[in-house]
């Protein structure tokens, strides 16, 4: 998935994931406020689920389009 397709995404009906290793994130306030944000538009979706697809959106992004995709591409998401 692209980035530039996660508000459709969020926009869908939320489907259940499994979690199977947790991080702790430190953000600036500018970005914390704009994921509080995107919270607010998206109700359905929490701040951890929106953070989780903007993640996953863009190791996707790296694994297609840079010099790193060779030694991503065969990794366990």
């Amino acid at each position: 998935m692209k980035v530039t397709d996660l508000p459709k995404h969020w926009e869908s009906k939320k489907e259940p994931v499994e979690r199977t290793h947790d991080y702790n994130l430190r953000l600036p306030l500018e970005d914390a406020a704009r994921i509080a944000a995107l919270a607010e538009l998206y109700p359905d979706r929490s701040e951890t689920d929106i953070l989780n697809d903007m993640i996953g959106a863009a190791l996707d992004d790296l694994v297609r389009q840079s010099p790193l995709k060779d030694r991503l591409e065969g990794k366990d998401k």
